[in-house]
């Protein structure tokens, strides 16, 4: 009897290389929790016990707390990406996009995570400098057409957009709030309504971008 080994070596090889790319989006989305709920110092061990692994599994895929977070950081931009050029793409109007992208941004704990995303403006790192790119470009996208349809006041970038998301949906410090998130929602409106155009009031400075959010983060 003659064996295929390409039948045999093959699905194994299929199988071992899923069950790998399964745990490794589990340890990424657990350790998002976890971030999210303590911040970036968090454990290791407690995130591979969230996933669902083993350390050994954790440490095959992420050799130390830098390179698990900076797969954080890139899935983070990634999926707030992704949330921006859908919203702009199946949204019948450009307001109509933004808030859409503003409540899937406060979702994705955006106000949680943004720190990650902050720190990564100073690290040399292609990858998450062509990520953060296309990141701001598909936002941008959004503020810009709802400015040029007149929807959005004009007085407004990126950056002012990133920083209210922010600060919006950070939870208060020592606040252990289990409705939190109604609360967050009733100023995302407010947020909203005063971004409409026309404006109703005078916005002192100049609009702010990523650009000068990173100058002040330097």
């Amino acid at each position: 009897m003659t064996i295929d080994l390409d039948t045999v070596v093959r699905p194994r090889t299929a199988r071992l290389r899923a069950d790998a790319s399964r745990n490794r989006e589990r340890i990424v989305s657990a350790a998002r929790e976890a971030i999210v709920e303590f911040g970036p110092d968090i454990a290791l061990d407690d995130v591979a016990r969230r996933a669902g692994v083993g350390n050994a599994t954790l440490y095959r895929h992420f050799a130390d707390r830098t390179a698990l977070i900076r797969q954080v950081t890139l899935s983070v931009m990634a999926r707030t990406t992704q949330l921006a050029e859908d919203a702009l793409a199946e949204e019948p109007d450009t307001f109509a996009a933004l808030t859409r992208f503003v409540f899937a941004a406060v979702g994705e704990r955006i106000g949680a995570l943004c720190p990650l995303l902050y720190d990564a403006f100073d690290q040399p790192d292609p990858e998450v400098a062509a990520q953060m790119e296309r990141m701001e470009r598909s936002i941008t996208a959004i503020v810009v057409r709802a400015q040029r349809d007149g929807q959005l006041r004009g007085d407004i970038a990126i950056g002012d957009l990133m920083v209210a998301l922010t600060q919006l949906t950070r939870p208060l410090p020592g606040v252990a709030c289990v409705d939190f998130e109604r609360f967050v929602g009733r100023h995302l409106r407010l947020f909203l309504d005063g971004l409409r155009a026309p404006a109703r009031s005078e916005l002192g400075g100049s609009p702010a971008t990523l650009d000068d959010l990173k100058g002040c983060l330097k």
